[in-house]
């Protein structure tokens, strides 16, 4: 089973008493909350892909932390993994570690990136029935009024209409999911639950900026 999640922030303080407002008491609560979290659902030969800012903490402390998470893990690199950046950092727990990737999940593409890409490699594959064949998977913005504007842009995208090759007029797929950690409970979850999650939240107008 493959599993992705965003944006985890490990040994982040800021992450409790600002943007994300955890609630935690303090890092060790939440450190400890994630890794049973992720435990419980991960197993030993389970992938997960992490899309990216997994941990703040020194490159000692993150070395740690790696071998206490479950399965075989690949790292999107995000902009807070400054861990990456010692060379005593452990990254042989990695598969691999990129910017960007794009992989096969049960037929369907999936567009890997740390930051949300609009207009993404695949947008407009659709199956026979009409079933999107590529998602974009992304994180770096939380919960936040970024992540408001793209749900607004999804929703003017697919609000569009156009006339394809064959004359036949469409409304434009976007299919981008946001795999923020506290929208699973930090949960890793797979493209089929993220998939579920937002089109839940699809059936609820964005909130205002």
């Amino acid at each position: 089973m493959r599993y992705y999640i965003a944006d985890l922030h490990f040994f982040h303080e800021a992450m409790n008493t600002h943007m994300d407002k955890r609630g935690f008491e303090n890092t060790l609560q939440m450190n400890e909350y994630m890794i049973q979290r992720w435990n419980q659902k991960v197993r030993k030969k389970d992938e997960v892909v992490i899309l990216g800012d997994l941990s703040w903490g020194s490159v000692q402390d993150t070395n740690a932390l790696l071998e206490q998470l479950q399965g075989k893990l690949y790292l999107i690199q995000g902009n807070h993994d400054r861990f990456l950046k010692r060379k005593e950092a452990d990254t042989s727990r990695f598969v691999w570690v990129k910017p960007y990737a794009e992989l096969s999940d049960n037929s369907r593409k999936v567009v890997l990136c740390h930051y949300p890409i609009m207009c993404y490699n695949g947008q407009y594959r659709l199956t026979a029935k009409g079933v999107p064949k590529t998602y974009m998977l992304y994180g770096h913005v939380h919960d936040t009024r970024d992540q408001r504007l793209i749900e607004q842009f999804q929703q003017i995208t697919r609000q569009t209409v156009i006339t394809d090759v064959l004359g036949n007029e469409r409304h434009i797929p976007c299919n981008m999911l946001n795999c923020f950690c506290m929208y699973s409970d930090y949960e890793p979850w797979s493209l089929d639950e993220w998939i579920q999650y937002h089109e839940g939240k699809n059936q609820v107008e964005p909130g205002p900026l």
